[in-house]
């Protein structure tokens, strides 16, 4: 990737910048603003044991989905336009599902917010790329801190909220930040518009070829390796982590949603520390061996003594996120050009949360067969093993295009 020269973040970019901000404290309240208020809903929406094995197991479905959508939207419409839809599937989501009056409707409402979500997801790497390539790590760094934001915040706020205003309410709640953050992407496309003659503001395409043979890639692999080991760690602690805390280490259902909300906070250092760390070290193996570690201790308290230091594990499980936002900017220091970092981007989210969704449905059914939580956390612990794979194969930089093969575009590296 060649140099670019540092401008002030406000240069003419001030609304992207508040754009990629806002989109950020947007994409996970679809997936944390249900299962803290799950009793609630059942009240009034029936469902059976089944229906609540669904809603737990959309989330990464959908991502995956939307990481192979999500390219070709932007192929279409431009990163401004496919971040637009992506707001407003999210806002239309959340206001479908607070006002749903069966299971089939809240199940209609949670595909649409999580669609939304999981083609945001995608295009936030790519439009950093494209607005800010003179500070990828840095703006990588403060929207995947607000990322950590959005996981926690619902968390900790959902029943509360629900309890003084209604379950409705609480889910309705968080379509005000999606309507919120489409402003400045209004304002964004609107002034493309007057640019148009010049700059059509559609995202320079990936090569077909490229995007085939992504597979052929050792870093594409790698980072998509490394994405996929942390999403089925991630969402099997969503899933599972309160009731995992509750059985072994005697935690009440308000301290495991505390500890749960705990394990997004802690995410929040990392996420504005690594992406600086991955930009000025030479080697991001140690980087990505400190997430292996802490992942690795964080189970290995719980499995030998769960009650005694509990929130130590916790800490130390939150802490193991670090190779989320480690994976957001190897997305971009990786690839040479716009239109490689979307399919990069598409093509590692798109297989690491069908992947994920493995995770919570793995951790359940070892759960059934061994009737504890040993068995469990020993997979998670040798899933998250298998990472050191690309600690090793990224130590080194290299490139997608590079190993494909392919010609960057002048002006475009």
């Amino acid at each position: 990737m060649s140099e670019h020269r540092s401008l002030p973040l406000w240069a003419g970019r001030g609304a992207a910048l508040v754009g990629i901000v806002l989109v950020a404290l947007t994409l996970r309240q679809a997936v944390a603003a249900v299962s803290p208020i799950l009793g609630d809903i059942r009240v009034d929406v029936p469902m059976s044991d089944i229906g609540v094995g669904v809603l737990g197991t959309l989330p990464p479905i959908l991502l995956a989905v939307s990481g192979f959508v999500a390219p070709r939207v932007a192929r279409g419409i431009g990163l401004d336009g496919g971040i637009v839809v992506a707001l407003l599937l999210m806002t239309a989501g959340h206001l479908v599902r607070a006002f749903a009056p069966g299971f089939a409707v809240l199940l209609g409402g949670s595909v649409v917010a999580l669609a939304g979500t999981g083609i945001g997801n995608v295009l936030l790497p790519p439009i950093v790329r494209r607005y800010f390539p003179d500070r990828v790590a840095l703006m990588t760094a403060v929207y995947a801190c607000v990322v950590g934001v959005s996981t926690a915040v619902p968390a900790a706020l959902a029943a509360p909220v629900a309890e003084r205003a209604g379950w409705r309410f609480s889910l309705g709640l968080w379509s005000v930040t999606s309507v919120v953050a489409l402003v400045p992407w209004i304002v964004i496309i609107a002034k493309e518009r007057r640019r148009r003659a010049l700059d059509t503001g559609v995202v320079e395409s990936a090569p077909p070829a490229l995007v085939t043979r992504l597979w052929r890639s050792r870093v594409a692999l790698s980072i998509t390796v490394m994405f996929s080991t942390s999403a089925i760690c991630t969402y099997a602690a969503f899933a599972w982590l309160p009731e995992i805390l509750g059985d072994i280490a005697g935690s009440t259902p308000t301290e495991a949603g505390v500890l749960l909300a705990v394990t997004g906070l802690i995410s929040v250092p990392g996420a504005l520390i690594a992406p600086l760390l991955v930009a000025r070290l030479g080697n991001v193996g140690w980087l990505i061996g400190a997430g292996i570690a802490s992942f690795v201790l964080g189970y290995l308290g719980l499995l030998i003594a769960p009650a005694t230091l509990t929130l130590l594990w916790v800490l130390l499980i939150g802490s193991g996120s670090i190779l989320f936002p480690v994976n957001l900017v190897l997305i971009n220091v990786r690839t040479r050009t716009q239109g490689g970092t979307v399919a990069l981007s598409g093509f590692a989210q798109g297989v690491s949360y069908a992947l994920g969704a493995l995770g919570p449905l793995f951790v359940g059914l070892l759960h059934d067969v061994s009737g504890g939580w040993t068995l469990p956390l020993l997979f998670l612990l040798a899933v998250i093993l298998v990472t050191i794979i690309p600690a090793i194969m990224l130590a080194k930089p290299a490139f997608v295009e590079d190993e494909l093969g392919h010609d960057v575009p002048a002006g475009l590296t």
